[in-house]
């Protein structure tokens, strides 16, 4: 009964080897590509604001929340991230971060100007995004299948063959992301804007940001006919 089942095993092991190698033989291997640039058509800043007492920073926070408000911002995408006191400061001792949503639809020079206050300590881009990524993902996925199963195609074609079932699909993400870190502007305007030392006027539409760049890579097996 032993020698029965190691036979058994051994043609079993046997078998499996011969079937991988005849896959293996008469098989392509490709790579397909796809790429695609978005549109920002979201960004969410960070925003700081002082005072030299609580009360003061009260109504700061009160004029900051009009302003954004009288920019088309509404209270649901003004989100409170900090707190601080600075003891030791002569002025600003009370300093209070946000974040808020601006959409394409926001005159950003605008808001800017009007946040070009005293008050305001800092105002930063902290993300570009774009509210139908997944959407846009998922294209480029699909355009990287396609451009795969298109090289086996003319491949071999070029031979003599036909391209059969697919014995293998493997994603491979080159890069793409939900959001992008405002690293430049296509017209040279830095991402981060300290509003006090603005002396000059700078174009912070959705015009000069960068597009959301979309890399997918698909690595495919087809059966060779």
């Amino acid at each position: 009964m032993k020698l029965r089942h190691f036979l058994l095993i051994g043609l079993l092991t046997a078998g499996s080897f011969i079937n991988a190698q005849e896959i293996k033989k008469n098989a392509i291997e490709v790579t397909g590509v796809a790429e695609m640039e978005v549109e920002p058509d979201e960004i969410i800043f960070s925003i700081g604001i002082k005072a030299d007492n609580k009360n003061q920073l009260a109504d700061n926070e009160k004029l900051l929340f009009e302003t954004l408000k009288n920019n088309g911002v509404k209270n649901e995408d003004i989100k409170f991230k900090s707190m601080y006191q600075n003891v030791y400061a002569k002025t600003g001792k009370f300093t209070k971060g946000f974040q808020f949503k601006a959409s394409a639809k926001t005159n950003i020079s605008k808001l800017f100007e009007e946040l070009n206050q005293k008050w305001v300590s800092n105002l930063n881009i902290a993300e570009i995004k774009n509210t139908k990524i997944a959407d846009f993902k998922k294209a480029v996925k699909i355009n990287a299948l396609k451009a795969a199963k298109e090289k086996a195609d003319y491949l071999l074609e070029s031979i003599g063959k036909k391209t059969g079932t697919p014995l293998e699909i493997v994603e491979i993400e080159d890069y793409t992301s939900d959001t992008v870190m405002p690293v430049a502007y296509r017209k040279g305007a830095m991402a981060n804007v300290q509003l006090e030392a603005a002396d000059t006027a700078v174009d912070y539409s959705f015009d000069t940001i960068e597009n959301i760049k979309l890399k997918y890579s698909i690595k495919t097996r087809y059966e060779i006919l």
